[in-house]
């Protein structure tokens, strides 16, 4: 038998029930379907220290194999299928690599993400600290190079300007060209430039030498920036440098292609660089 106002009272309680269940329902659907992330990410490093980024937020985590439970440890994007993995290595105490990895997410299965190598579709972007080289070592691959009025020279890494400066202010170079990706050091070359006299000779360009595609117009490259980078430039200079063109590097080498002639100079606090010449055949 049913008292009189049942209906009335089941229906007051069945409301905020209601409710209840579709907040819960609503909850989920915006957090996106559980199988669309996975339980765990294994990310592959080749350094123990170096620092790892999930969509630009660092994760705190050392060793060179990083797991993480998600949604324990990490929480995934809602919604995204696809998420960007980026590390950042220190080899040594003047470079700075990162590098960068697109990673989809969808489904529910476990993965394992290897950074330990490049991704030619993703090149590594290498920043190398500011050194600035000696006014002896700045003579001696001026001079390694054979730098003369025919010549168009090219310095990636320019830092302050001098090696372009002295190229054609000392070494008659007809046209001298220095690339850097701090625009502080561009505007300190310029200025130089315009102290000595030779503005209307030399051109420096603000940017990132790892995007030069073409150094045809080059007869001389000049660098001083460090083994990674050296060995990501190798295939430019090897493959658009005309016949005859000369490469000088402070220092540094180009792994497997050996230098035609490699010079010591030591500079007046005692330091030695090693200057090793590449003619392109």
């Amino acid at each position: 038998m049913i008292e009189p106002g049942m209906g009335r009272r089941t229906a007051a309680f069945a409301a905020p029930a209601l409710a209840l269940a579709l907040l819960s329902i609503w909850s989920r659907a915006a957090a996106g379907p559980h199988h669309s992330s996975p339980r765990i990410m294994k990310v592959l490093l080749s350094s123990y220290a170096a620092e790892l980024q999930l969509d630009g937020q660092k994760l705190d985590k050392p060793g060179f194999e990083r797991i993480f439970k998600i949604p324990e440890e990490i929480v995934l994007p809602a919604g995204a299928a696809v998420i960007e993995l980026t590390v950042i290595l220190k080899p040594n105490n003047y470079t700075t690599i990162t590098r960068t990895r697109r990673v989809n997410i969808a489904g529910g299965a476990d993965m394992i993400v290897d950074l330990r190598e490049e991704d030619p579709r993703r090149p590594d972007r290498i920043f190398i600290r500011y050194i600035s080289t000696p006014p002896e070592v700045v003579n001696a691959m001026l001079k390694l190079a054979g730098v003369g009025p025919k010549d168009t020279v090219y310095d990636l890494g320019c830092g302050d300007g001098r090696l372009v400066i002295d190229a054609v202010e000392w070494y008659g170079a007809k046209r001298a060209v220095g690339i850097d990706i701090d625009p502080a050091r561009i505007k300190e070359s310029r200025e130089n430039a315009r102290a000595e006299g030779v503005e209307n000779k030399v051109e420096f360009r603000q940017g990132d030498v790892l995007d030069i595609k073409d150094l045809s117009d080059a007869d001389v490259v000049l660098l001083f920036l460090g083994q990674d980078l050296n060995l990501a430039l190798r295939p430019v200079l090897q493959k658009t440098l005309k016949p005859g063109s000369r490469v000088v590097s402070s220092y540094f080498t180009m792994g497997g292609w050996k230098p035609d002639r490699t010079e010591n100079v030591r500079a007046d606090d005692g330091t030695v660089y090693p200057l090793h010449l590449w003619i392109i055949k």
